[in-house]
């Protein structure tokens, strides 16, 4: 039997990258996955955006460890949208016990000169969504009494201070104190809240020319090569980005019995970034 036999779990932007990677990772140790994602574009984001194929790949991808998952077309900027589907979702598997508010953008901009838009939509992604994901879950949890855990998608970029993305950076510091004051509002259910701060992750999210234009400005045209080579020079252990299971390895152990004591904590993942 696996550390989550018998859960269900939510995760949210699961359609690819770390998501997807989290849905895998918790199912192939027994859990039952909610796999929330939008797929849809959204026009200020510099790359493509997962689609319903995506979504497809990654239940296929939990069912070939074994697992099962229930695919939701859904935005987490879309609060009532969100919560019917998740309701209806949890209605079919009995129960709710993990979350992993992982849904994001990202979109490199100078802060004087952004585009509103890009701002907003950022904020409403990354840290709007993520309570909106939140309030369409937890009460679930809480109606189980049987405790459980949330694990919300911050960012080195709290500890790694890099120009041209506030907005980015902005709404991963709000997570912290969202996360915080939830976890001491949810301690009384055995509900714990944690964030997971990874450095780059090797996803369509960092792995785009703008990124690469962000980390390599000296260059009129920077290829991923570029981008590399200034990477690791971002971090103590000299990686470039880390693979979506770094952070999955990280995810599983706060779900589980293993992280039991773990709550209102910032877990870095950011391979010494700090240290630079």
């Amino acid at each position: 039997m696996g550390v989550l036999e018998d859960k269900v779990v939510c995760v949210t932007g699961a359609a690819r990258g770390q998501g997807r990677s989290h849905a895998v990772a918790l199912a192939r140790e027994g859990a039952q996955v909610i796999a929330v994602d939008a797929c849809t574009e959204i026009a200020t984001v510099p790359y493509a955006m997962p689609t319903e194929a995506d979504l497809r790949q990654t239940v296929e991808a939990v069912e070939a460890v074994g697992g099962m998952a229930v695919p939701v077309v859904a935005d987490v900027r879309d609060q009532a949208g969100l919560g019917k589907a998740i309701g209806d979702a949890v209605g079919r598997l009995g129960r709710l016990d993990i979350v992993c508010a992982n849904a994001g953008i990202s979109t490199p901009s100078p802060t004087l000169t952004m585009d509103e838009q890009v701002w907003q939509d950022t904020i409403d992604v990354n840290l709007t969504g993520v309570w909106k994901t939140c309030t369409a879950t937890v009460p679930h949890i809480i109606a189980g009494g049987r405790g459980g855990s949330v694990i919300i998608t911050s960012s080195a970029a709290t500890e790694i201070i890099s120009g041209n993305i506030a907005h980015y950076t902005a709404s991963k510091y709000g997570l912290i104190g969202l996360m915080k004051v939830l976890a001491k509002e949810l301690a009384p259910h055995r509900i714990r809240v944690n964030t997971v701060h990874p450095a780059g992750v090797k996803t369509p999210m960092i792995l785009n020319e703008p990124m690469y234009r962000l980390f390599r400005p000296d260059l009129a045209d920077p290829k991923r090569e570029d981008f590399e080579e200034s990477a690791r020079t971002h971090n103590a252990m000299g990686i470039f980005a880390l693979d979506p299971e770094d952070v999955s390895a990280a995810v599983l152990h706060l779900a589980a019995d293993t992280g039991r004591f773990i709550t209102g904590s910032t877990f870095m993942l950011d391979a010494g970034g700090s240290l630079v």
